[in-house]
């Protein structure tokens, strides 16, 4: 029996995918100040639709959930109409395609705003560092407010809404953002995480907000088969201080494991997590980080995940694929235009033809 590969085919929840290669969701800052993605973004995930998978950069389930300079939403008329486009460029394609849907929480600056409220989080505890805003430059992180109990299931609503947005504008299915700082991420620190209700403290707490968000998903979309999960466990971005965080990822783990999500996606950090979180976890596994052609195909030989998720690469190579089953030399990625307006760093890197 031919070894399990890159160029194996798939079934990822309601979907066959023609092989186990992932593009990431990838923050681009393209859109609009009111969120609508970019004009653009229909050429830049269509020209990748041979991945077995594309999932989108973050998308905000509301105006509260908008944090950075120029990412885009999906609960507005224009916002939604703006994904179809992209969709059904990817779908004409032949390719599959999920929307993460982010909420910052407390990563947010109000410069970058199209509200005035405060940012929301678990904790009115201020996220260290800067963020960039078009009017101010580098700015600190705004102080958020402690959502109130009594608020949080309209925030699990908003992501139950933006599942349903989701799939109006065609996308395939949706990844629950719970990595990289952001407000899910934030329920299950302990170090962002102060409550002393239901949804802090133990472990069976912190977790909750994320277990009840996917509950909404999954319900939202009609079948479990058209949402995933993406977590970072050991990363520190955003200010996560997580000491000792595997016990709340293996948790989560154990609580998930019998939705029948169409994956578990992990960012590797440096920890092994990712070993630990395939043991716990035995539905289809996605892996990420750093990942190049030759280790991918060693994970995936030995069992270690079902896809693996390429994010820099794919950047820069809209034809990753094609390069990778020709063995052929990447193109370099430009970090000067990951996060500038326009086509330059977005929709012109060459391809092989």
């Amino acid at each position: 029996m031919k070894p399990m590969d890159l160029f194996s085919p798939l079934t990822l929840g309601n979907y066959p995918l023609p092989n186990r290669i992932v593009m990431a969701p990838m923050t681009r800052s393209r859109s609009d100040y009111q969120g609508v993605p970019s004009p653009l973004a229909a050429e830049y995930y269509s020209s990748r639709s041979d991945a077995g998978l594309l999932i989108t950069e973050g998308v905000a389930p509301s105006a509260s959930g908008l944090g950075y300079a120029r990412t885009p939403g999906l609960y507005s008329p224009d916002q939604i109409a703006a994904w179809r486009g992209v969709t059904d460029a990817v779908h004409a394609k032949g390719g599959r395609i999920f929307a993460q849907i982010m909420h910052v929480g407390r990563i947010a600056h109000s410069a970058n705003r199209t509200i005035p409220d405060a940012p929301v989080a678990p904790s009115a505890i201020r996220a260290a560092g800067q963020m960039w805003t078009d009017a101010q430059g580098l700015q600190p992180n705004d102080l958020p407010r402690a959502l109130e109990l009594s608020e949080i299931p309209a925030v699990i609503e908003e992501f139950a809404q933006a599942t349903r947005n989701a799939l109006t504008a065609g996308f395939d299915g949706v990844e629950l953002h719970a990595a990289s700082g952001y407000l899910p991420n934030q329920f299950l620190s302990s170090g962002a995480n102060q409550r002393t209700d239901a949804y802090g403290g133990s472990i069976e707490n912190r977790i909750r907000f994320v277990v009840e968000a996917l509950q909404a998903m999954i319900a939202a979309a009609g079948s479990a088969g058209k949402v995933g999960i993406k977590v970072s466990p050991g990363m520190n971005f955003n200010d996560i201080q997580f000491p000792d965080s595997l016990p709340t990822y293996v948790a989560l783990a154990n609580a998930i494991a019998p939705f029948g999500l169409a994956y578990l996606h992990v960012m590797r950090a440096g920890i092994g997590a990712e070993t630990t979180l395939r043991e716990a976890y035995k539905g289809t596994y996605l892996v990420g980080g750093g990942y190049l052609k030759a280790e991918g195909n060693q994970l995936l030989e030995n069992g270690g995940a079902d896809a693996i998720v390429f994010g820099t690469p794919y950047l820069a190579n809209p034809d990753l694929v094609k390069r990778f089953q020709l063995d052929a030399p990447l193109n370099e990625a430009d970090k000067s235009t990951f996060y500038t307006p326009g086509a330059k760093g977005y929709t012109d890197y060459p391809t092989l033809a």
